[in-house]
């Protein structure tokens, strides 16, 4: 028994263990940038008059006080544009992949 374990033992302290890696695919870039949509900042007015009216205006989210102000959101075709008071504050396309933060801290393994 004392030769099984022993034996056992060293064949297990031999093996070299398996290393496994995965390559990981980032999206192409930011879909938002290759499309014609507002850009932060821009004012309902200015989306409007540059994209014509939206297929839905939904109701204003929030507005209790000034650090939760009014959330609105205009849905065009594709895209929908969030409204923090009247600022644009975000472009969302649809069935597009989150953008990708902090890519620059991505590196290749040496």
């Amino acid at each position: 028994m004392r030769k099984v374990f022993r034996s056992l033992l060293i064949a297990s302290l031999l093996t070299v263990p398996t290393i496994r890696a995965e390559v990981l695919e980032l999206p192409a870039g930011d879909p938002a940038a290759t499309l014609d949509v507002p850009s932060r900042g821009m004012s309902q007015a200015t989306v409007a008059r540059r994209y014509g009216e939206p297929l839905r205006r939904h109701a204003p989210v929030g507005g209790g006080s000034p650090q939760q102000p009014p959330i609105t959101r205009w849905d065009y075709d594709g895209w929908s544009v969030f409204y923090e008071n009247s600022t644009v504050v975000d472009v969302v396309v649809k069935d597009a992949p989150a953008p990708v933060h902090n890519v620059d801290a991505l590196r290749a393994a040496p």
